[in-house]
């Protein structure tokens, strides 16, 4: 997709979501992972050592086509997206957990993203040329990710009324700047998302379904407080597909690559929603609701 709807546009649209979230945090966030090492420690164990097995399976017992396959194991390699906070809200879930995992996640993944595409790469042979993600291409996804984070925890620092008057209108302006691109990526690339939507549809929602549930059941046999084990789900389950979608598009030049993180992206959302009313601590309303508030 050579546009420059796509090719600026959903790095920019991504760049505002990341700088967001950097005006969100504070290395407060990052210190609390010491308060919470256990829950920490058994979700990112989950996200980048599990699920990455899991959709390997999932991807041969399926049979994709080698740049499908490629583009699953990039999806399961993208850390939790922002909107895990939001449903974690919803459902009553530890707010203070994912955002200290999401922070934690998108930092490593700098250099699990970069390691498992190219891996998948070398096993699935996509690519004529053997292209994947070298050294130069891997300071692409750094700069991607982690810039826009930093230059937004920067600002929170030195300027936090600025930060916490700026939070919701960058929200805004990301979430309409994405609706934008990905609606025009779409309309352009709608005969190849069609002729690939029903051979994505079940894989990406079965490996939510997993997704969400090794992040609470595995958590919760390790003894970890329910509340947690809610905001573990959707920080594993809901995955940041605009960044496999911008890392396929733009750095490895690729729209098939992207096909499954845009099929999971939209399901996601109704896959995760119906999870959370099977999770929700409904014993733990006046408790969540002070926390909320804190």
């Amino acid at each position: 997709m050579g546009s420059a709807l796509t090719t600026i546009g959903l790095p920019v649209a991504l760049g505002i979501i990341m700088l967001g979230l950097g005006l969100s945090l504070t290395l407060a966030d990052f210190a609390r992972v010491l308060k919470q090492p256990k829950a920490v420690a058994v979700a990112l164990a989950c996200q980048l050592l599990l699920l990455p097995a899991i959709c390997f399976g999932l991807v041969l017992l399926f049979q994709l086509p080698p740049v499908l396959a490629v583009g699953m194991m990039m999806l399961a390699a993208s850390p939790g997206g922002t909107t895990a906070n939001l449903y974690s809200h919803l459902f009553r879930g530890d707010i203070a957990l994912n955002i200290s995992l999401t922070a934690v996640n998108s930092v490593i993944a700098v250099i699990t993203l970069p390691v498992i595409t190219n891996f998948a790469i070398m096993y699935f042979n996509p690519f004529d040329d053997q292209l994947g993600l070298q050294w130069s291409k891997a300071l692409e996804v750094f700069a991607i990710v982690l810039l826009p984070v930093a230059i937004g925890m920067l600002v929170r620092r030195l300027w936090p009324k600025f930060a916490d008057g700026m939070d919701r209108p960058v929200r805004i302006a990301s979430v309409v700047i994405l609706i934008v691109v990905i609606a025009g990526a779409v309309a352009s690339n709608w005969a190849l998302l069609v002729e690939n939507f029903a051979s994505l549809a079940l894989i990406t929602i079965v490996f939510c379904l997993i997704s969400l549930a090794v992040g609470y059941t595995v958590p919760r046999m390790l003894k970890i407080e329910r509340r947690q084990a809610i905001a573990s789900s959707f920080e594993i389950g809901i995955h940041n597909a605009t960044l496999a979608i911008v890392i396929a598009q733009t750095v490895l030049g690729s729209v098939e690559l992207s096909l499954p993180a845009a099929v999971y992206g939209v399901l996601m959302f109704f896959v995760a929603f119906g999870f959370g009313f099977l999770i929700r601590d409904r014993s733990s309303a006046p408790e969540s609701a002070g926390a909320l508030t804190s």
